[in-house]
């Protein structure tokens, strides 16, 4: 089985996470994540629409 950097960098991180959050916040904290991205993206399609405003 060969792993490369990435792959072990994720598996570390992911030990890491059950150790300090515990498995029963792990979907407490992905819901916050994505709603987190969700808000991201929204922001910036209001960027974008507030800059075709101005440009008109």
């Amino acid at each position: 089985m060969n792993l490369g950097k990435t792959e072990i960098i994720f598996l570390i991180a992911a030990v890491v996470l059950v150790l300090f959050v515990g498995g029963k916040k792990l979907p407490e904290l992905a819901r916050g994540i994505g709603q987190a991205g969700k808000e991201l993206r929204h922001g910036f399609r209001d960027d974008k629409k507030d800059e075709e405003e101005k440009k008109k």
